[in-house]
């Protein structure tokens, strides 16, 4: 008698540590970190003042143009500035965003958004983008390119630019 109640406790233990040991040892999808968005968050380097979350480019549909959008958080008691460089070498395009103490600048919202010129980045790829402020190293992103098929980023979608043609000059007659 004693046997069997002690076999069924055993069975009993085992079929509990069976169906709940993978819990154990299976990492829980909450501790995983993601940007829950359609841009990302910029990995913040240890000593950079500023924050970059939700990064993304709307472009036009050749890819040649785009917009950058993204939150620009300074937690500091001073201005910052942000320096934001796409492409390398002699094509790199360098802007800056100067950034007041305890602001958020949403590039696209409060702040317009800076337009990328010369791009080769079709909507569905990435664009890697560098991000640097204070004394900290930089951050190298690969920003995920949209366009315009969501109704939420039809009006970031870049227009183009006018054309200047000068006007016609009079040659005094002589």
């Amino acid at each position: 008698m004693k046997s069997r109640l002690f076999a069924s406790i055993a069975v009993g233990a085992a079929i509990v540590l069976g169906t709940s040991g993978c819990a154990f040892i299976t990492p829980q999808s909450t501790e995983i970190p993601y940007s829950p968005a359609d841009g990302i968050n910029v990995k913040n380097v240890a000593g950079a003042p500023l924050e970059i979350r939700n990064a993304l480019v709307v472009a036009d549909a050749e890819g040649t143009t785009g917009n950058l959008i993204a939150a620009v958080i300074n937690m500091t008691d001073s201005s910052h500035t942000l320096t934001i460089q796409v492409g390398d070498g002699s094509s790199a395009v360098t802007e800056t965003l100067h950034v007041q103490a305890h602001t958020v600048s949403s590039l696209g919202q409060n702040v317009d958004p800076l337009r990328l010129e010369g791009i080769d980045a079709k909507p569905g790829s990435t664009v890697p983008i560098y991000f640097q402020s204070g004394d900290a190293d930089g951050a190298l992103a690969d920003v995920p390119v949209l366009g315009a098929n969501d109704a939420l980023y039809k009006g970031l979608v870049p227009t183009p630019l006018p054309t200047v043609t000068p006007e016609p000059t009079e040659t005094p007659a002589g």
